[in-house]
């Protein structure tokens, strides 16, 4: 197949879309495809970018870590775009990506399909504190809905996620593919390296952190439980992996709360190199987020043997078994510091469920199965809406 994507995030810009795609996208040329990115140019050159086409962008000013493409010079690359005469459009994002993938859709006369990766309705009101927090919902969701409604099928993480876009009134046809892992997720990595490198003694027990610093990852709530965990472990270490607009709100928390050597911010990571060993390295991962569309950052934690305690909220419950690598927490800091400690306190009940999750995500969650399952989608789609879309791109070619 001949695959467009098109997304307003992409590498060198970390976060669980750019993830999501490069897994599906190594798979996929890994089985013969096709595959082409539109997406920012950030000034800053990755490993992969010879299937990329980078577009100029402006940056945000309430996000400066994103950018906004410019849609008329997108446009300008159509020539070239129907050069590779691409089977089908899929989107990421609901920005500049959105409307760009609906009008080259046009354009083109192929199919378009969207991913809704991100729950705006509990995120919206982050980013926009002007606007109230009712209003900022009801506009996620009206958005969303008119979104979702103008694509040719719609694609959720998670059931949950699914579940909540039907109750918006979207009714473009769904389908539930999460995003798996990459062997090299489960690589065994230098954890005593990793530890030595960071300042991190042997012994001292950590819990882990990965993932964009924002508000809604609830990594406030984090910080709030070790509180209640140092009681039990006086030599606790929390490490935050990553980076984001929450990141000077929380070191003053820390301050506050007087977890100066208790919390490590320890920014972003490089996946290829470091990521592995820092899951390997921890005793416990830790996870509070209520608006995940699926939680990908659990299954690597388990991947590399490392148990999670985590809050079951929206798209983690499609992930967390209770046994399976997980301890599924209330969300309340002093039961949750319980859960953490039960862990720290046992090391055969620790290492028992670090490896009944590495096992589980081992079988559950391979990247090839699930990018099997997105082919298997836009297959249907095409089969789906085949004579209508030949006969218009046969008129397309011939203009």
């Amino acid at each position: 197949m001949r695959i467009l994507l098109i997304s307003d995030v992409y590498f060198p810009r970390v976060n669980g879309v750019s993830t999501s795609i490069r897994t599906f996208v190594r798979e996929m040329q890994a089985m013969g495809h096709h595959v082409r990115l539109i997406a920012p140019d950030y000034g800053v050159l990755t490993e992969d970018e010879h299937w990329i086409i980078r577009i100029p962008a402006r940056k945000i000013y309430f996000d400066p870590e994103d950018r906004l493409m410019k849609q008329a010079a997108a446009l300008e690359k159509l020539i070239e775009l129907r050069r590779h005469d691409f089977d089908l459009i899929h989107v990421h994002t609901p920005f500049v990506a959105h409307y760009l993938g609906l009008k080259l859709s046009r354009l083109l006369g192929i199919p378009c399909i969207e991913t809704y990766h991100t729950f705006f309705e509990d995120y919206l009101h982050h980013y926009l504190p002007f606007i109230p927090k009712p209003t900022a919902r009801w506009l996620a969701r009206t958005i969303s809905r008119r979104q979702c409604n103008a694509m040719h099928g719609i694609i959720a993480p998670s059931q949950p996620m699914l579940d909540i876009l039907r109750l918006y009134g979207v009714k473009a046809p769904g389908a539930v593919i999460p995003t798996g892992l990459l062997p090299k997720s489960f690589e065994r990595a230098d954890s005593a390296s990793f530890r030595a490198r960071h300042g991190i003694a042997r012994n001292r027990p950590v819990a882990l952190f990965v993932g964009r610093v924002a508000y809604e990852k609830n990594i406030d709530f984090l910080l709030r439980m070790a509180v209640e965990l140092r009681k039990y472990q006086p030599d606790l270490l929390l490490v935050v992996a990553g980076e984001g607009p929450a990141a000077e709100s929380l070191e003053r928390l820390r301050a506050e709360l007087d977890l100066q050597q208790h919390v490590k911010f320890i920014g972003y990571l490089d996946r290829n190199t470091e990521l592995n060993a820092c899951y390997s390295a921890a005793d416990v991962f830790v996870f509070a987020s209520k608006t995940e569309t699926q939680g990908l950052v659990l299954l690597e934690a388990m991947a590399q043997g490392t148990p999670v305690v985590a809050l079951a909220e929206l798209g983690t419950k499609s992930i967390l078994v209770e046994g399976q690598g997980a301890v599924i927490a209330e969300e309340d800091e002093t039961a949750f510091a319980g859960s953490v400690n039960a862990l720290l306190s046992n090391a055969e009940h620790r290492s028992k469920l670090g490896e009944a999750g590495r096992r589980y995500a081992l079988n559950h969650w391979s990247a090839r199965i699930q990018a099997e399952r997105m082919l298997q989608l836009y297959q249907g789609q095409l089969g789906e809406d085949s004579i209508e879309f030949v006969e218009r791109r046969r008129v397309i070619r011939a203009a």
